[in-house]
């Protein structure tokens, strides 16, 4: 099972995230689709390969093929567009504003789901991403589509776990092996 398997990674120094992560796994606040869809999209935006393929495990036995494809889709035009208008908005030269972003995106209008997951999707992953320009975006289409403020704040919160997961795997496997060179260099010694 998933948190089993997600649960033995995380090192004991991140007991909050054990928590958070079964909590963030047993809420129902979303819909199925859109639940998972989210889980598989923050997922792979933390570029954390062990993360990454147990959401995809649990998202294909969830999701349909289509809202998988549309899952990844968003993460992959969000990469873009995540780079491309943080630039834009944090730059202190205005022009950038005024050019055309030339960028291919056209799953965002047409994502193969419903309009709101892709972009509550879109909206997580750019937290991921750190895109204000992005974030906005993407919150107000979800505001004018009447998606609640709490829907809004779950798919950042669960954006938050599922990061701070790859984070807390990642610093673990760091200390697992600073010990294991320490342990080599007491046998040397």
């Amino acid at each position: 099972m998933l948190i089993d398997h997600l649960n033995r990674l995380i090192p004991d120094f991140a007991k909050d995230v054990k928590l958070n992560l079964s909590s963030m796994l047993s809420d129902e606040q979303l819909a199925e689709q859109t639940r998972y869809g989210l889980f598989l999209a923050c997922a792979v935006a933390t570029r954390n390969e062990r993360v990454q393929s147990s959401f995809e495990s649990l998202a294909a036995e969830r999701l349909t093929p289509a809202a998988f494809t549309a899952a990844k889709a968003a993460v992959s035009v969000m990469a873009m567009n995540n780079v491309y208008y943080r630039f834009v908005h944090l730059i202190s030269n205005k022009e950038y504003a005024t050019m055309p972003a030339r960028l291919r995106m056209k799953v965002i209008g047409n994502p193969g789901v419903e309009k709101t997951d892709f972009e509550l999707w879109s909206l997580a992953v750019s937290a991921i991403n750190g895109c204000g320009a992005c974030m906005d975006a993407h919150e107000k289409a979800l505001i004018d589509s009447g998606v609640a403020a709490a829907t809004i704040q779950a798919a950042v919160r669960f954006a938050a776990i599922i990061q701070s997961l790859a984070v807390a795997i990642e610093a673990g496997n760091d200390v697992a092996q600073a010990g294991a060179r320490d342990g080599r260099s007491a046998d040397r010694g």
